[in-house]
């Protein structure tokens, strides 16, 4: 028996010497076989690194990333907050872009098995902010912290963001990260002071109790306010002041605060929001307002909308271009799958006579959407709160009178049977939104199966400093 090169759990200096897509570093070890390939995600071609491998087969590894060792030479200094959730923060912007087209273009070439993918690439569209483009946040409490500085674990109360690679840990942020409101969390430390001096616990993620869960927060890019919700178990809340909260938030932000809001939540699940409790407004409104395109939405703290509005809107702009791409698509109806508060539909159904159906399972977003439609004076849109692959079953008598169908799925992608039931209903085009160009390169074998074919994709860079990059396609029969 040959001894494998690798063990599991064994940690191992690497150095990055290539990139895949999805943000996974390459390292090689030299055999006589050839090269032996590792993964680490996370990492940048350059960076001398250690990482744990999780994973071994014959020809490469899987690895998590322990620590970076040495840097790459590609990276620079940041005003800001190193974190978890913004890995290639310190590497320019211009060789993100490089990266993301040329990884996704040969994604396409592999799974979707396009080769002649490039012929049919339209852009590649850049977020216009590229620091501080995020309009939602979601903050952790725990009892158990890291100190960045000196590298350790700690008892006792974080606020911040989960270390990566656990769920039990959170570094403290004591400053701005650089994606969200810098205001907002340069003063989050003065909110994680004011908690802590209660004496309630931080919740305990493997114990399964405390009392501060989460902080989540919403901002409108409209109003320049906030949407503010405190998630707390119930177990010591009479011990807590809310009315002392608020005031200290009405000190911090003062006009800047849209609404207020106070979740129990005793799920032990790891979850913000609360199947097991309920939701109070403790000032201001339950819901923020946003602008996209003209139109005006209304958004609650569970609804589902882009992430980074500006950037959103070039994205959708896009997407209403390929609907609009051979101009004939009035007196057929248009169905927006997944459609969240209902933004693309809405700004469809402004430019056209046709009947648009938006389709989600997520009853507030339907309800935030039927209002943002009177808001707006559309009434050519009708949304259900349903699940997609349900509601396609229960309404055969869209069976060939579908003009266009909007998709824009989770990041899992679309099921296999709803995506049956989509190329049932046998529209014209499709133009589906993806925020991961896996699972829709893998979705392109099942169009092209139905005689559907690839006109055009664009990608959108609605995540600097991430792996992320989001894609949206036409196909047409």
């Amino acid at each position: 028996m040959s001894v494998p090169i690798v063990k599991k759990n064994q940690i191992l200096t690497l150095e990055i010497v290539d990139s895949a897509f999805g943000g996974k570093g390459i390292a090689k070890i030299p055999t006589e076989k050839g090269d032996y390939i590792l993964f680490v995600p996370n990492t940048i071609n350059g960076q001398t690194v250690k990482g744990r491998v999780v994973k071994r087969k014959n020809s490469y590894a899987e690895c998590k990333l322990v620590e970076v060792i040495k840097p790459s030479p590609d990276e620079k200094e940041i005003p800001y907050q190193a974190i978890s959730g913004a890995p290639f923060a310190r590497l320019p912007i211009e060789i993100q872009k490089a990266q993301k087209q040329t990884q996704a273009i040969e994604l396409y070439k592999r799974i979707g098995k396009i080769e002649h993918i490039d012929s049919l690439f339209d852009e590649y569209i850049e977020s216009p902010d590229v620091w501080h483009y995020r309009n939602k946040m979601e903050y952790s409490f725990s009892a158990i912290g890291y100190d960045v500085e000196k590298q350790e674990e700690f008892d006792g109360f974080a606020l911040g963001f989960k270390k990566r690679g656990t769920w039990w840990i959170v570094e403290n942020l004591e400053k701005d990260s650089g994606l969200f409101d810098a205001e907002f969390e340069n003063k989050l430390k003065e909110i994680r002071q004011f908690c802590e001096a209660s004496g309630l616990p931080a919740w305990h993620p493997p114990k399964k109790e405390g009392f501060f869960r989460y902080l989540v927060i919403r901002k409108s890019y409209l109003t320049n306010q906030f949407l503010i919700k405190l998630v707390t178990s119930s177990d010591g809340l009479e011990h807590f002041s809310l009315n002392k909260f608020t005031e200290l938030i009405d000190r911090l932000f003062g006009d800047r605060v849209a609404g207020l809001l106070h979740t129990i939540n005793d799920d032990i699940g790891d979850n913000a929001q609360s199947r097991l409790g309920h939701e109070d407004t403790l000032i201001g409104e339950n819901v923020i307002k946003e602008s996209l395109l003209g139109l005006t939405f209304e958004i609650s703290m569970q609804s589902f909308f882009q992430t980074n509005p500006k950037c959103a809107e070039l994205l959708y702009a896009k997407a209403i271009d390929y609907v609009f791409e051979d101009n004939n698509i009035d007196d057929t109806i248009v169905m927006d799958l997944f459609c969240g508060t209902g933004t693309i539909g809405q700004l469809v159904a402004s430019k056209t006579n046709s009947k648009v159906i938006g389709v989600d399972i997520v009853k507030d977003a339907i309800e935030n959407a039927k209002e943002n439609a009177k808001t707006n004076n559309i009434d050519n849109v009708d949304f259900f709160a349903a699940d997609v692959n349900k509601f396609l079953l229960e309404y055969p008598e869209y069976q060939n009178k579908i003009g266009t169908i909007i998709l824009d799925p989770p990041r899992a992608g679309i099921s296999k049977k709803a995506l049956k039931r989509v190329i049932e209903l046998n529209a014209k085009q499709i133009v589906y939104v993806s925020c991961n160009p896996s699972t829709q390169a893998r979705d392109m074998e099942e169009l092209f199966g139905a005689n559907y074919e690839l006109k055009k994709l664009s990608l959108v860079d609605q995540f600097p400093h991430t792996s992320h990059v989001e894609a949206v396609a036409l196909f047409t029969k």
